[in-house]
This record gives structure tokens, sequence and C-alpha cells, in this order.
């Protein structure tokens, strides 16, 4: 239970009260500063404090947004304020300095915006909260008092409400197709008691039933399969409508929320090529080539966007010319939809598995992908090129722990330190010309399985501890970490391709899921403000140039036929490594109170 202190001249027949006992708060009364003050201090430490005026007059939702949202260490809005326990001390210290007696009216008359301020100026991450058409007043006389109460009653709140639940940034199918009646099942969820990561979870299971449903290879496997994907689909929306319609954020939600995204998405590609199997098609290379693209168009986003998170003076024409676009409606639609995001992707997929062939779909998907990665690469490159922003020393750690690279190019890079120019193109050029020596190699080679391949990873290494030696903050550095994701994953992709062995491919599939897994999990690390995972695990990892390594060494010391099981065994002890490691993360930092990230655009 947490504590709401009144406090403030009380009003008879305000609603209030049962208003905060509905959040979930237990009430204390305090009749002037110095009694709000002995009870903010004895409340429990590991509660939430919220102090309200008794003259508040709003709606319920905007005292839940304002005293219930987790995300916040402190919140506000006219009249009522609340801390979670990491901003309590800077609560108390403002309730026992603000004066009493002759000269004090104007700080006492609404304390609750006196605390406000106080707050503000200790820098304790307090949010405002923008009501938007919803009502948040400290009415001072009866007529202003009526006129509250009068623009609270002209506000249908549920529907305000239910309006809020939708993503602010969302791509056209899931605007018009999906979130029109998911808000409602939102809600449905929110009266009888289900939690966000109970609906996230009934998404994943759902995604795992379409990918046997495909995986049985039959026609009617393949429709109910497109039908289960777009229900799949469904619930995904739902989990967050419902998350921001109760409020109900947590640290272990967002995780799970993004890390099942790729789960459902990836599970559903094998179930689609153990389907063509049984109908005598092989496509392991196309399902793995579509993982591959999809991943590393998620890493060029994610290495864009920490490159330029903080990053100052930063504007460009090319980013003007885009805002100005956005004014145009159609134009809008347009740019989201091209981009293939997960709502316009999963329709299609749907779509084709029910009325195509998984060759056809894996076809369709990789041309869709990769124009849609085309347009949105050039316009970044674009941007960082006409962009004159100076990058932080933050950006440049976050863009070092997306490269992940391991002990091996630590051990190069380190004679290279302070040597060079930071911000120049060196290091985006290293990164590609490792990632062409490798593919080269492997593709062009009339046996790329030898040790030649070793040598030309040996070589691509010494390129990587190049690319890595200074700070990346140079204007296209953020290309570092997808050239080297490009250049790991396809090289995967080649070798067992290439080797020809029944199971190879498969089994690169699941190596190369786990090695996805361990980028992504670093992503939402960085993301949640908690840091890349620590160095011990990328190190045990064998970061990216070290298990390109191995891989080349397993391919020209192996035989073809034990080549697939030797991938199969370290891509089991690989995912085993990186997702004991994450569980235990992920759960210590909910049980820690870590914030709570949630995205508030549609990923692509």
């Amino acid at each position: 239970m947490s504590t709401a202190i009144l406090t403030g001249p009380p009003v008879a027949g305000s609603p209030l009260e049962g208003d905060l006992r509905a959040l979930g708060f237990d009430i204390r009364t305090a009749q002037d500063p110095a009694s709000a003050a002995e009870l903010i201090a004895a409340a429990p430490a590991h509660e939430r404090i919220a102090v309200v005026d008794p003259r508040f007059v709003g709606h319920r939702h905007t005292l839940r947004l304002a005293l219930t949202d987790p995300r916040f260490p402190a919140a506000a809005v006219d009249g009522a304020l609340t801390v979670q326990p990491a901003a309590r001390a800077a609560l108390d210290r403002a309730a026992t300095r603000i004066p009493v007696g002759a000269g004090s009216a104007h700080l006492t008359d609404v304390l609750t915006g006196t605390l406000t301020e106080a707050l503000e100026r200790a820098d304790v991450g307090l949010t405002r909260i923008e009501p938007g058409s919803l009502v948040a007043a400290v009415p001072l006389t009866p007529a202003a008092r009526e006129e509250a109460r009068e623009a609270v009653a002209a506000v249908d709140e549920e529907a305000v409400r239910l309006r809020s639940a939708v993503k602010s940034r969302d791509g056209f199918f899931t605007t018009h197709c999906i979130s029109p009646y998911s808000r409602y099942l939102a809600r449905w969820c929110a009266r009888r008691g289900l939690t966000p990561n109970q609906v996230t979870t009934a998404s994943l299971l759902t995604a795992l039933i379409a990918a046997g449903c495909a995986a049985t290879g039959t026609r009617g496997g393949f429709i109910a399969a497109g039908v289960l994907l777009l229900l799949s689909f469904v619930l995904d929306c739902t989990d967050g409508q419902l998350a921001r319609y109760s409020l109900q954020y947590s640290t272990m939600g967002a995780w799970l929320d993004a890390t099942f995204d790729r789960a459902k998405e990836y599970a559903y590609y094998a179930g689609l090529a153990l389907g063509a199997a049984r109908g005598g098609d092989d496509v392991w290379a196309l399902a793995l080539g579509a993982m591959i693209l999809q991943t590393c168009r998620h890493v060029v986003d994610f290495s864009f966007n920490e490159a330029n998170h903080d990053a100052t003076a930063n504007t460009s024409p090319t980013a003007a010319l885009s805002d100005r676009l956005d004014s145009v409606g159609w134009t809008v639609w347009a740019r989201r939809m091209i981009v293939l995001p997960i709502g316009e992707r999963w329709a299609l997929i749907a779509v084709l598995t029910a009325c195509t062939t998984p060759r056809i779909v894996f076809c369709v998907l990789l041309i869709g992908c990769a124009l849609a990665a085309c347009y949105t690469t050039a316009g970044r490159v674009l941007r960082s090129l006409t962009r004159r922003a100076r990058r932080t020393d933050r950006a440049a750690r976050a863009l070092a722990d997306l490269a992940d690279t391991g002990a091996l190019a630590e051990l190069i890079a380190r004679p290279m330190r302070g040597r060079g120019r930071t911000g120049s193109f060196l290091a985006p050029v290293m990164a590609f010309l490792a990632a062409a020596v490798l593919l080269v190699a492997v593709v062009f080679e009339d046996d790329p399985a030898s040790w030649r391949t070793v040598g030309l990873a040996c070589c691509a290494a010494l390129l990587t501890g190049a690319a890595v030696a200074r700070p990346l903050k140079g204007a296209l550095d953020w290309l570092v970490p997808p050239f080297l994701r490009a250049a790991e994953y396809l090289t995967i992709l080649v070798l067992a391709a290439r080797s020809g062995a029944h199971g190879a491919l498969p089994a690169a599939f699941g190596l190369v899921a786990a090695v996805a897994y361990h980028h992504y999990d670093a992503v939402y690390r960085i993301r949640g403000g908690s840091g890349a995972p620590p160095r011990w695990l990328v190190r045990a990892a064998g970061g990216s140039e070290g298990r390109v390594l191995v891989v080349t060494v397993l391919a020209a010391a192996l035989s073809p036929s034990d080549f697939p099981l030797a991938l199969a065994v370290l891509a089991g002890a690989l995912g085993l490594l990186v997702l004991v490691e994450s569980i235990r993360f992920w759960v210590r930092a909910a049980k820690t109170g870590a914030p709570a990230v949630h995205d508030e655009g549609e990923p692509a």
C-alpha cells in the first residue's frame, strides 16, 4: 500500500479520497506543512509517497498518470505529486525546509506546487505530467471550482484513456487494422486482472503454435499458421496497450516484450523452413538469410540511435527535409510503410504463408527487407554526413559495446590506442574491409573450408582490432557494429551452405540465433541504462572476431559430415551461456526496481 498525504484546506463532498483509495493509496491528513513533513518522514522507506492538495479537481486518470506510473522517480501535476523511494530523501529535505509564519503564505497556500519546484531544483528526475484534454487543477474560489468540475464533466475520461493506450507512433497496419479493437481487448484484460507479462507470454505461445503449424508442411497447417501469427501480433499490441492503459510498466515486462518479439519471428522462420523440408524444398538458407537481414537492420537502427542519442548540435539539412515531409499527411504513412515495420512485415508473412509456399514467403521477405534496409541506411548515412554534431563519450562507449569485440581484438587494438585521428572514417573503413576480406574468401574460394580461410579470418581480426582501437566518435562510426554483425552472420551462413552437409544450415540457424540473442540483450541493457553485458561474458562468448575464427577452424579441421554437429554443439553452449546470464541479470534488475524502457514507436 502506498501513502497519500492530503495537506491543505479540506473540501466537503470531494470524490478525491475515493479516487486515491481506488488507486491503492492509504490516506493520511496533515493540517499544516510541519505535520506533512512529519508524516512524510514517518512513512516506510520502501513506500511510494504522494502529496495531494484536498482542493484538487480533475479526472481519476490524471491522478493515475501522476501518482502511479512506475517509470518516474518523481512526477507531478497541478495539485498532486509523488516520489518513489529513490527520491524520498529529496522530498524529506524539501518538506522540512518550507518556512512557516509571516510572509510564507505563498509557499504554503498550494504546498504541492512548492514541493514540486523544490524537487525540480534537487534534480531527482521529476517529470511534469501533461494531462492533455484531461483536467488537473487546484481552484481557490467556489466559482473556479465549479468551472473545473464542468470541465471534468465535459471530457470522456475513458475514451481518452483508451486513446492514450495506443502508441503515439505506430505503423499503418497496426494503427488502422489492429489498434481500433486491440485497445478494447487491453481494457478487457485490465478489468479481469491480467498483467501485460501474461499477455506477452500468450503472444509467444501463440506464435510458437503458429510455427508448429507451419512445420507440418500442409496447406491447412500453413493457413492456420498465418491466422495464428496475426493473432499473436494482436496480442503483441495488446500487452503494450494494457501496460499503458493500467500503467503496469516493469523492467521484466520491457525485456520480455522486446525479447519475445524476436523469438516469435525467428521461431516462425524455422517453422516455415521445417514445413518446406517436409515438402521436399530446402529453404534453410533463405530462412537464415531472412533472420540475418532482419537482425542487421535492427543493429543499424540501434547503432545510429545510440550514436546520436545525446549528440550536440544535432541538425542536418536531411533531417529538416524529413521533418517537412512528415508535415504532409500521406507521406508520413508512406515512409512508415516503406521500412516494412513489424506490423506490415508480419501481415505480409501471414498472408503469404496462407496463400503461397515458404520459398515465396522468404523471397518476398528478403526483397522487401533489403529495399527497406537500403532506404533507411542511405538516409542515415546522408544525415550523418550532413550533420555537424559532436559525439559524446557515452555514445562512443555504446558503439564499442555494440561492436561486441572480444579478447583477440582487444589485444590487437592495445598498441594502436592513441594513434590516428578520432572522428575520421578509419573505423568504418576498417570494419568494412574486415567484412569484405571474410565474405570474399568464403563466397569465391573454391574450397572455403580451408586453412587459407582461417588465415584470412585472422586478417579480418586484425582489421577489427584496428576498427575499435580509437573512440567511435566519427560521423559514420555507427556503421562499425552492422559491418561486424554482417561479416559474422554471413560467414556462418556461407560456410554452412557450401559445406553441403545435411543439417549444416539448421545448425547454423541455431548458432546465429544464439549470437543474435546475445546482441539483442546488449542493446536492451544499454537502452535501459544498465550498460552492456559484463566483459567476462563477452570474452567467454569469444567476441565477433573470435567466433568467426572458431567457425572457420571447425570448417577447416573437420570433415563435412562432422561440421554440422560442431556447429550445433557451439550453438548450444553459446546459447546456454548468454541465456543464463541474461535471465540472471534481468531478474535481478526487476527485483532492484531498475527503470523500464518501453518503446513508443514501432520498431523495424
